[in-house]
């Protein structure tokens, strides 16, 4: 049995909207399967393939826009690849965002709902992730975190210290999982999320008895009867396990 760390999940106002902006942001192809959830998979990867990373925008009514505890963060090769897709990005309707960085050789934007993300500055370490460098969780214990996320999904920690933790799949491909400490409990819902597909499916229950056994707890975000399986981390942030829908 094993946990895969398969995507991140948006809640969104418009998902078609977003999506879109999202797909010309990261050169990736956009599909929907049903109404109100738009796809997003990157050229040369068929859902569920094992090495891809895949994004799911999902309609939601609610509108607010503020600072969540999760956000991407977008690999570049150059300070002029940076400054050519700030600019790019900017065009598609991005705005630059001030969230107290200060200055830092990153760029800090919002999406056209104000989901906050960062284009980075060219660094080695994510000189092979792909368009996602990683995905940020805002966090009080970064330790206790990628113990938690290591268990559960496998993942190689490759750096643990009291302020920050970064994770990566055991293959060494896509982007880096990672734990920024910022004090204090969460102060909202998070807007986006992670999902997790067992393999192989059909051991959905006992991979949630497992995580479960590891300090998960079940949430209930208005779910439903549906196939997948609401839990959060043990600091509140929510995840799925899929199932076979």
């Amino acid at each position: 049995m094993t946990l895969r760390l398969v995507q991140v999940n948006f809640k969104a106002r418009d998902d078609s909207a977003l999506g879109r902006f999202w797909a010309e942001a990261l050169g990736w192809r956009l599909s929907s399967e049903v109404p109100g959830v738009t796809n997003l998979e990157p050229h040369g990867f068929d859902w569920p393939d094992p090495d891809g990373f895949y994004i799911d925008f999902v309609a939601v009514p609610d509108p607010e826009t503020v600072k969540y505890r999760v956000h991407l963060d977008l690999a570049t090769t150059s300070a002029e690849h940076q400054a050519e897709l700030v600019a790019r990005l900017t065009e598609l309707g991005a705005a630059p965002a001030d969230v107290g960085q200060g200055d830092v050789p990153w760029t800090v934007l919002a999406d056209p709902e104000g989901n906050v993300f960062c284009v980075l500055e060219p660094r080695e370490v994510y000189r092979d992730t792909g368009p996602i460098a990683t995905m940020v969780v805002d966090c009080e214990d970064p330790r206790a975190q990628a113990r938690f996320w290591g268990e559960a999904t496998g993942w190689t920690v490759h750096e643990v210290s009291d302020d920050h933790a970064r994770l990566r799949s055991a293959e060494g491909t896509g982007p880096y999982l990672e734990f920024l400490r910022v004090p204090g409990p969460p102060a909202v819902w998070n807007r986006i999320h992670i999902d997790l597909l067992p393999h192989p499916v059909e051991e959905q229950e006992a991979e949630v008895a497992r995580l479960r056994a590891l300090g998960a707890t079940a949430a209930d975000v208005g779910q439903g009867e549906v196939s997948w399986k609401v839990l959060a981390d043990p600091e509140g942030n929510e995840f799925c396990v899929l199932g076979r829908g």
